[in-house]
């Protein structure tokens, strides 16, 4: 079978390398793909992912019998939508089902009528009534989120009322984020920007992804995330600077009733509505002292969970992807992961997340030792085929073994072989992930070369 995976980053490469290992793909392409991804698929020649006519009119040249869609643009933007009007079939929900990542308070407003337990919130579209909501909602601090799209950077986590009305004016006075969702009730073309406020809740965050077929949701391995730039969650919000698999205390029965309360209440809701939902829908949640919490739902895998969680799934993906697409699909579906444990650590550029560094040289990665996968974000090919930075996060590093501090130090040798100028890493992905270890992988600790990583952060 001919398979297309749309997207370039870390994701995508996963997912390229998870379809490899599926006898059923007989040739993988991707769009836009990246310098890694190159080596391991076709690439077509379409420079951006939501360009929607023409990924139908590769689809549709080239004889693709599954497009995989990576990233949430060209979901929102009908990808999947166009894919199946013309009879090709698509792993993605719609757009109208993409609305539960596309916008915020859409999202809110499922869980409300679904009833999943979520935080408290308010919908607001200006300044002044995000204020009011920040100081109804701010005890300790509130969230504040811009309704549609950022890459993982419209949210801020405000510690006090300063912070909160910092993040709102970047929303409502400077526009950094854009306008409303189009499709949500007092929207549209014109419609001012728009930003969800809600209740900040304490504890511990879980990332859960389910596959599903418009009427099941059949949960993955659980993983953990790190959002903030910095050791210890220091500074800001980026796309994400690691994650890992799986997760201690969620063993897969546990999972299975995350996903009941989580999951399949959106998943019934959106068919109620006749929407139904297929694809991956990624639930990011909090363990709190009040019990399980939904922060946000993403209607794609995540990045980089996918990295850390892809590697250790022992059931075919394409067989699964093919499931999901159908009504239906995966009744009686069983999931099997392998016991080891993956961590994956993530490289960025120069600058990141407040921007990004392109063409600086990379070196190393024909150094990685056994037991370490390195997949690819922002890379590109130069002239005389180095490959070279071409984002804010770079490249994934992920280890493997029996516990987590096995994993992990594998992946930091693997990070410590590679070196670009102004890398940035944090050393404290999975850290007491399963008890035995605590503390940072300082720099040169010794793994592998030796060479001490130029550490670059809100410390500098």
């Amino acid at each position: 079978m001919k398979v297309l995976v749309v997207g370039g980053g870390g994701r995508e490469h996963a997912l390229v390398r998870a379809l490899a290992r599926s006898a059923g793909a007989t040739e993988l392409l991707c769009a836009p793909g990246n310098a890694g991804i190159a080596r391991d698929a076709r690439i077509l020649d379409i420079p951006a992912a939501d360009d929607v006519d023409r990924i139908v009119a590769a689809v549709e040249r080239e004889g693709v019998e599954l497009t995989v869609v990576g990233p949430e643009a060209p979901l929102v933007a009908g990808l999947v939508d166009a894919l199946q009007a013309r009879g090709h079939p698509a792993f993605g929900p719609s757009a109208a089902a993409a609305r539960l990542e596309g916008s915020k308070a859409f999202a809110k407003q499922a869980m409300e009528e679904a009833g999943v337990p979520t935080a408290r919130w308010r919908h607001v579209r200006s300044l002044g009534e995000g204020i009011d909501a920040a100081a109804e909602l701010g005890s300790p601090g509130v969230v504040v989120k811009a309704d549609g799209l950022a890459a993982g950077k419209g949210v801020t986590v405000a510690e006090d009322a300063e912070q909160a009305n910092a993040a709102l004016r970047e929303i409502f006075v400077e526009g950094r984020f854009g306008r409303s969702d189009p499709a949500h009730p007092g929207g549209g073309p014109d419609a001012p920007a728009s930003a969800v406020v809600e209740e900040r809740l304490i504890g511990q965050e879980l990332s859960l992804l389910a596959l599903c077929d418009g009427e099941r949701a059949v949960p993955l391995a659980p993983a953990r995330d790190f959002k903030r730039i910095g050791e210890d969650d220091a500074g800001p919000n980026t796309g994400g600077m690691g994650s890992y698999s799986p997760v201690a205390g969620f063993d897969y029965a546990r999972v299975r009733e995350i996903a009941a309360t989580v999951h399949q209440p959106i998943v019934n809701w959106m068919r109620e509505r006749g929407t139904p939902f297929h694809g991956v829908l990624y639930a990011g949640l909090m363990l709190t002292p009040q019990g399980l919490r939904v922060l946000e739902y993403n209607v794609r895998f995540g990045d980089p969970e996918t990295q850390a969680v892809l590697p250790r799934m022992r059931s075919d993906l394409l067989e699964l992807l093919l499931a999901s697409a159908h009504p239906g699909g995966l009744a009686g579906v069983e999931l099997e992961f392998s016991p080891d444990w993956a961590v994956t650590v993530v490289l960025a550029s120069a600058g990141y997340p407040a921007s990004s560094h392109s063409g600086d040289r990379i070196s190393g990665l024909d150094l990685i030792p056994d037991g370490v996968e390195v997949t690819h974000a922002g890379t590109a090919s130069a002239p005389d085929g180095a490959i070279v930075t071409a984002g804010g996060r770079v490249l994934n590093v992920t280890g493997f073994g029996p516990d987590a501090e096995s994993a992990r130090r594998a992946a930091y040798a693997g990070a410590e072989m590679i070196s670009f100028e102004g890398m940035q890493l944090r050393r404290d992905i999975a850290a007491g992930a399963d008890g035995h270890s605590t503390m940072p992988v300082p720099p040169g600790l010794g793994l592998g070369r030796g060479r001490e990583l130029k550490r670059e952060g809100p410390d500098g």
